[in-house]
């Protein structure tokens, strides 16, 4: 056998020892590149999942809050209407019995003022007369000071009702709309991670099937893209649960505003019917009082004028 022969059946085997080592190369790559595919994609099925269950865990803590800030707000508000009502209708007694007791008193005058002047007139019809004059002034102011009583009442009860339906109705809305809110949001949320689960799980996929199928040597390109791909889905849920954040907290400062707007209003009106009652109240006592000093002063004129005359003309008659 030539030497040349000899060299040719050598180089046979060393050939069949290179494709193998070759085989096993790429075989141990392809391994590597699939479990470092799994691995990843597993990873980022997990930190979706987790992801998702803290953003739903956020939510209703958010909405459990809203609710109780809600409930807290209510109260606070039914709370103040019914101070606000106790302390009228606290008013409006002390004003009636303030003035019964002014007109107890002006009957007791009318009394002694006619009892003083049977006894020191003989005119029997002109007592009549003023006797008749002071009842009927009495139960005219008796009558406006009930009238301005029961309007008063009705007033307050009013405005307390509407304060109170007004503030429940915005509640209730507020309420709603912020449940409703963070409901779409949760959904949008949760589908976004899904479709970007799904999107992601297929895109890696397919890299793989690619990657096993054509080469190896793409492996840092494929690591490359899942962590972008991870880094954009964290990215987008960031946003999202920024975006819900946001929107909480504008709904809760709207309840707030619309809430203490509301509970001030009522105030102000349930504090000037107050004093608009408590003034029409010191002017009808004022004029009862003025006009039943008018008519004792004129009935003593009358009386003593008259008695007066008569004494002048029985003289001149002798």
């Amino acid at each position: 056998m030539s030497h040349e022969e000899f060299s040719h059946h050598q180089a046979l085997p060393n050939k069949d020892k290179n494709v193998q080592a070759n085989l096993v190369v790429v075989t141990v790559k392809v391994v590597v590149v699939v479990v470092v595919v799994v691995v990843v994609v597993v990873v980022v099925v997990v930190v979706v999942v987790v992801e998702v269950v803290v953003v739903v865990v956020v939510v209703v803590v958010v909405v459990v809050v809203v609710v109780v800030v809600v409930v807290v707000v209510v109260v606070v508000v039914v709370v103040v209407v019914v101070v606000v009502v106790v302390v009228v209708v606290v008013v409006v007694v002390v004003v009636v019995v303030v003035v019964v007791v002014v007109v107890v008193v002006v009957v007791v005058v009318v009394v002694v003022v006619v009892v003083v002047v049977v006894v020191v007139s003989s005119s029997i019809e002109e007592v009549v007369v003023v006797v008749i004059v002071e009842v009927v002034v009495l139960v005219v102011v008796v009558v406006v000071v009930v009238v301005v009583v029961v309007v008063v009442v009705v007033e307050v009860v009013v405005v307390v009702v509407v304060g109170v339906v007004v503030v429940v109705v915005v509640v209730v809305v507020v309420v709603v709309v912020v449940v409703v809110v963070v409901v779409v949001v949760v959904v949008v949320v949760v589908v976004v991670v899904v479709v970007v689960v799904v999107v992601v799980v297929v895109v890696v996929v397919v890299v793989v099937v690619v990657v096993v199928v054509v080469v190896v040597v793409v492996v840092e390109v494929v690591v490359v893209v899942v962590v972008v791909v991870v880094v954009v889905v964290a990215v987008v849920e960031v946003v999202v649960v920024v975006v819900v954040v946001v929107v909480v907290v504008v709904v809760v400062v709207v309840v707030v505003v619309v809430v203490v707007v509301v509970v001030v209003v009522v105030v102000v009106v349930v504090v000037v019917v107050v004093v608009v009652v408590v003034v029409v109240l010191v002017v009808v006592v004022v004029v009862v009082a003025a006009a039943d000093f008018v008519v004792v002063v004129a009935v003593d004129f009358v009386v003593v004028n008259g008695s007066r005359i008569r004494n002048i003309r029985v003289v001149a008659v002798e």
